[in-house]
Order: C-alpha cells, then sequence, then structure tokens
C-alpha cells in the first residue's frame, strides 16, 4: 500500500497544530452484536460489570469482547459523575500505555518492509544514543556510572530491555532527573495532584530523544525487563526512518485503514460531550483528576507519545485487536503482513533478559505488548494507566477491551478480575462452537 491511499482517511479526521484529532463518530465502522447484550455469553464478565458499577465503586464500566465479526458489549453507568450520559463503545477513554502496542506495530511495519533491523542498533538512526553510560548500581548515584557494553537496538526498545528508565517506575535520583529533564512521557491533568509529578514537557519528540541520551540506563541493553520510555523513543525512530510525523505515520498506516475514526492525541472539542472522566481513587472515594469538560486532552499536546498518548473508543480498539486477530487484515482490507503480525505478537525477549517482573507466572513480551506463555499462550495484550485492559487470544480467537478510568490502576483489582472472567467464560471447546 502507498502512503497516498490513506490520505481520504487522514483529511477526513483532521490536524490542529499537528495533533491528530479523536472524532468522527458519523464514521465508524459497524460490526454485528450479540442481541442479548452478552451477559448470557459471558457470565462472568457481567457478573464483574455489575459488581463495580452497580456498587458505585466506578461510574462506569464497559466490556467489550469479539470472535470474528461479532462484537459482544456489557455496559453499566455514566462516563462522568452526575451526568446522565452512559459510557458506550462510542465514548472515549485516555489510552495510556495501551498506545505501546500500536507504536510497537508500526515499527513492524517498517521492519517487514525492510526500513528497519529488529537488532538493528539505534545508533545507526539517533547517533547520540552511540555511547550510552550505566549506572553502576541501578536506582543509585547518577554519576557512579560506567560505559554499556551493548548497543541498545529496536529489539530492545519494542520489548523494554533497552535499560531506559521511566519516572513512573523508578527511585532516587534518576527519576528526579527525568523529571526534571521533563522526560514525562504522558499527560494527566491541568491539576496539581498530590504525589504525582507533573513536569513540563519538551516540545516535540526530537527534543525528547535527545534530552532522553543524556541519561544513565539503568540496566545493561538487553540484560533485563524493565519498564521504560522505549516505546516513546520508539516513535521517534519511526518518525525519522519514515520521513513523517509520528503521529501522521500511524493515522495512515494503522488507525485509518483499521477504520479507527475516533482514535487520536488529541479530542476535537466538538467531541468533549463523548470524553470520559479520569478519578483518581483517594480510599473508597472518587475524585476527578482530569474532568472530561476541561479534559487535558482538549489540548494539542506537546508531542505524541508513542506510549501513552492516544485516546480511544472501545469499538475503535476493538477494531485494532480484530487486525491483529485476521493476522494483518480487517474487513478484506490487508493493513499488515501476516509476517508482520505473527512477529510482532511473538515473544521478542533477548535470551536471559527474563520477562515481566511483576507478573506472577513466566512471560514473554512481543511489540509493546505481553505475550502469555504455556496455559497462556496464544496471548497479545497490555494495560493501561487508568484501568483499561486490552488483548487477544490467538488460540480461542477471542479479543477483550476493559474500558474504566481511574488512577492509580492498581487501586483496584478489577483488571485482573478481568482477564481471569475472559478465561473463565471462554474455552477452547466454545471458541470452536
Amino acid at each position: 500500500m502507498t502512503d497516498s491511499g490513506f490520505q481520504p482517511a487522514l483529511s477526513r479526521r483532521g490536524f490542529i497544530g499537528g495533533a491528530m484529532l479523536a472524532g468522527g463518530a458519523g464514521l465508524l465502522p459497524r460490526m454485528a452484536f450479540a442481541a442479548d447484550g452478552g451477559e448470557a455469553l459471558y457470565p462472568q464478565v457481567a457478573a464483574l460489570v455489575h459488581k463495580y458499577a452497580d456498587s458505585g465503586r466506578l461510574p462506569g464500566v464497559l466490556a467489550m469482547l469479539g470472535r470474528g465479526k461479532m462484537q459482544t458489549v456489557i455496559a453499566r453507568g455514566v462516563q462522568t459523575l452526575g451526568d446522565p450520559r452512559p459510557a458506550t463503545i462510542d465514548s472515549l477513554y485516555r489510552a495510556y500505555s495501551m498506545t505501546k502496542p500500536i507504536t510497537g506495530m508500526a515499527a513492524m511495519m517498517l521492519i517487514d518492509a525492510g526500513r528497519l533491523g529488529l537488532d538493528q542498533p539505534i545508533a545507526e538512526i539517533l547517533p547520540k544514543y552511540a555511547h550510552m553510560q550505566v549506572q553502576t548500581t541501578p536506582d543509585g548515584s547518577i554519576t557512579d556510572l560506567r560505559p554499556a557494553k551493548t548497543a541498545i537496538t529496536i529489539r530492545h526498545l519494542l520489548t523494554h530491555t533497552a535499560g531506559l528508565g521511566y519516572s513512573i517506575t523508578q527511585t532516587g535520583p534518576l527519576r528526579a532527573a527525568y523529571i526534571a529533564a521533563g522526560l514525562v512521557p504522558a499527560q494527566v491533568s491541568h491539576k496539581t495532584i498530590p504525589g504525582l509529578d507533573v513536569a513540563k514537557p519538551l516540545p516535540s519528540l526530537a527534543a525528547f530523544a535527545d534530552a532522553l541520551a543524556d541519561m544513565p540506563l539503568v540496566y545493561e541493553p538487553g540484560t533485563k525487563w524493565s519498564y521504560s520510555v522505549s516505546l516513546d523513543l520508539l516513535g521517534r525512530v519511526i518518525e525519522v526512518v519514515s520521513g513523517k510525523p509520528f503521529d501522521a505515520f500511524v493515522t495512515e498506516r494503522i488507525l485509518a485503514p483499521c477504520g479507527m475514526t475516533s482514535s487520536g492525541f488529541r479530542v476535537a472539542p466538538a467531541n468533549a460531550g463523548r470524553l470520559t472522566t479520569n478519578y483518581g481513587i483517594v480510599g473508597n472515594t472518587l475524585v476527578p483528576i482530569d474532568p472530561a469538560a476541561t479534559s487535558i486532552y482538549l489540548d494539542p499536546p506537546a508531542y505524541p507519545f508513542g506510549g501513552a498518548g492516544l485516546v480511544t473508543s472501545p469499538r475503535d480498539y476493538d477494531r485494532f485487536l480484530a487486525m491483529l486477530l485476521g493476522y494483518g487484515v480487517i474487513d478484506g482490507q490487508r493493513v499488515m503482513t501476516e509476517r508482520a503480525v505473527r512477529m510482532g505478537t511473538s515473544n521478542l525477549l533477548p535470551a536471559g533478559a527474563g520477562g515481566i517482573s511483576w507478573d506472577p507466572v513466566p512471560t514473554g513480551f512481543g511489540a509493546g505488548g505481553r505475550v502469555g506463555l504455556g496455559a497462556d499462550e496464544g496471548v497479545f495484550g497490555w494495560s493501561g494507566a487508568a484501568g483499561t485492559v486490552g488483548f487477544v487470544n490467538f488460540r480461542t480467537g477471542i479479543r477483550a477491551g476493559l474500558w474504566v478510568q481511574f488512577m492509580p490502576s492498581t487501586a483496584l483489582t478489577i483488571g485482573d478480575e478481568f482477564r481471569a472472567a475472559v478465561r473463565d467464560d471462554v474455552s477452547p471447546a466454545k471458541a470452536a462452537a
């Protein structure tokens, strides 16, 4: 496919100040829906939705599951407390880290086309990364350093094994240095929130990449899985290699051909009424930290955050998942090659790097998302900082999304409960029926 083939879809989405807009409800593709609302098909998922929404623990909960062209939606509650508008598949949600698999698949397209190499050193694209330094003690001194022995590669960026840091996971002086340098690649709120450091972001992905290169690595590249800003840096790699702004590349190559007309790095002002409110959970109280009417996502972002920047709808993200389950094809249109999808959803971790540090079972990692191993084989997906979850299971043919908006995501166990409920409701025998 040529880039020009996507221009009609791109132009109808619109750009303001270079920031891709989320909107366009009238252009949304349609699929078939389960007539009973899905509660009989997925009783455990339905019980979970009722548990959190009917009790008032969350203002709204929406689960969206699909198999083939059939979509099932189980939804309760509203987008915002005190507002009667219900949570629907066309409501807009902050995806946060569920942006990462989309960025990962964008990179896989360039790898598949021979424009990037999976094990290519990123210094060949971003020369400032040629001579990185590593902390002698992880999260210790930022002056007690040693030269890195291994070059950071594209594989490392895709799998969080580059040794880079993250202000949400690091501690001590390195975390403070990231915040002071504006290396906090996400936006949360206009408000000052206790316990949440809000730095002024750098003005561009280029500036972000340059400043990040001056920071020491936490770990030797390729040796350890450590959650990081690597997918944000990958966004800069993508725009240098493709010759296009990162958000334009993602729109032209993934969002538009998938029919994801409500997804973008900024919410169009006309669509503010579809945006959910993001809440902080303090004790048992919901506190609005990013009200829909005044959301920071109504403003242009400093730059498109490849690790945490997208706003999307449940309907849209389901189309991305459906494209993956179709091995690159959706509605008869090929978006990615089967080879690129298979590679991107496979375990790309370097040998010996280990899996996700907080996961209780052994895991793999692919192009921006978790790869299931053993009994979990066939699963690929990731979750977001505001409680969202999205994954596919190639073995059962199921795709699943959980749509909520609260922080921190660890305040409730709904994400883990959702994964378990989907497992309980779906069996290989049922999938084959």
